[in-house]
């Protein structure tokens, strides 16, 4: 059984074509090396995701293990527009999912929202209850 695994790269569609030109070839020629059967490049919005098919048999220091410890692979990832937070790889096909309808923003952060005013009455129970005892409402029978 063949598995998959990803490698998705994050950026500004710029930065992410140049990188992709630069390093790209690299790492298909070494996951190739490492037994891949198989790769696939996917773009979007967000970026740009390589996968690699692997053979589940390959040798220990072949397959997905060998290929992220390899040195030249190490110095692509390095290099990517957001080498922090803008590289990610993990089992499986697909990179993020970009929605048909753009999001809609979030609504603000229950911190943030005010209080609503408070209506005000239009009789004050306090206030009627002076007025009862003065004599102001007329009495009863």
């Amino acid at each position: 059984m063949d598995e998959w695994w990803s490698v998705e790269i994050l950026g500004s569609e710029l930065d992410v074509s140049t990188w992709v030109r630069a390093r790209g070839r690299d790492l298909i020629r070494t996951a190739l090396e490492h037994g891949a059967r198989d790769w696939e490049w996917g773009s979007g919005s967000w970026g740009v995701v390589l996968e690699f098919c692997f053979a589940e048999s390959v040798a220990v220091d072949g397959g997905w293990s060998g290929f992220i410890d390899s040195p030249l692979v190490k110095a692509a990832l390095d290099a990517v527009p957001d080498p922090v937070n803008g590289v990610f790889f993990y089992p499986g096909r697909g990179g993020s999912s970009s929605a048909v309808v753009p999001r809609r923003p979030k609504p603000a952060p229950v911190a943030a929202a005010a209080a609503l005013p408070e209506p005000e009455p239009t009789m004050r129970p306090a206030r009627l209850a002076g007025l009862i005892g003065t004599g102001a409402i007329g009495s009863l029978g």
